[in-house]
């Protein structure tokens, strides 16, 4: 099986724009489509055509250039079946468990609801990465417009049962703000507090803090730490659920 290549740069105000190219045969997908112009940019930069628009949701900030995009290369949309009436261009909708190939790579298709109430990411397990868009970030999850906490839960669960080394991309850069969040929550891990101290240097540098890894989010994202014993004595929840401790958490960050 052939490498891919990724290129990773923004769209709009904080979006990732993320390319994914199989060096074979060429094939390209643009992971969402925030913005028409910076995916061009970033398509002519590196010689490549577009073939593919793998959607996550259906908010605007994600599916905005998909027509634009379409129009001009032809590009297959593959997109979440639950809000398939919302995604513009739709070709092919898949749903949880499903697999579909990529250029020889295989895709599985994991149901995340909680952002959204259709949200999927995109899991290649053979080159061990994930695409999570707007339900898991570098230390944060997405805002749950259309789920409840416990449905949420239930998703990043699913991230969660993940390999450690798997790579993962989201969906913006929002992580200063979530490092600025965790440590309120998990003060005393020492990764976390060294981790928070890198993303402000790289921030400052201007510097992106995508790609993380399910490891790495694991032992230091507070949204997935619900059962860690410190935490849940930080919030006075020490027999809580996890899915009451990690409603919690989001409650916490919501207003912060």
């Amino acid at each position: 099986m052939a490498a891919l290549e990724l290129d990773l740069f923004l769209c709009r105000t904080d979006n990732f724009g993320v390319l994914v190219h199989d060096l074979a045969s060429g094939a390209t997908a643009s992971i969402d489509a925030p913005e028409e112009q910076p995916i061009l940019e970033a398509l002519e930069r590196r010689g490549w055509t577009l073939t593919h628009i793998l959607t996550t949701h259906h908010h605007g900030d994600h599916v905005a250039a998909n027509v634009a995009l379409k129009d001009r290369f032809g590009a297959t949309i593959i997109g979440p079946a639950a809000e398939a009436s919302s995604i513009p261009g739709i070709d092919k909708s898949v749903r949880h468990g499903e697999r579909f190939d990529f250029a020889g790579h295989p895709v599985d298709v994991i149901e995340t609801p909680g952002h959204t109430a259709g949200h999927i990411c995109f899991h290649l397990p053979e080159d061990k990465l994930l695409f999570a868009a707007d339900t898991l970030f570098a230390l944060g999850c997405g805002r749950l417009f259309e789920g409840t906490p416990e449905t949420m839960w239930q998703s990043l669960s699913r991230l969660l049962a993940l390999p450690d080394d798997t790579t993962v991309y989201f969906g913006h850069e929002y992580t200063l703000s979530n490092a600025h969040f965790a440590v309120t929550i998990d003060p005393d891990n020492a990764e976390l507090k060294a981790r928070a101290a890198e993303i402000e240097e790289t921030r400052c540098d201007g510097g992106f803090t995508a790609p993380t890894t399910i490891g790495l989010e694991k032992r230091t994202n507070p949204f997935l730490r619900a059962a860690d014993p410190k935490i849940r004595a930080r919030l006075s929840m020490e027999g809580a659920a996890d899915a009451a401790v990690f409603a919690e958490i989001r409650k916490r960050k919501d207003n912060f």
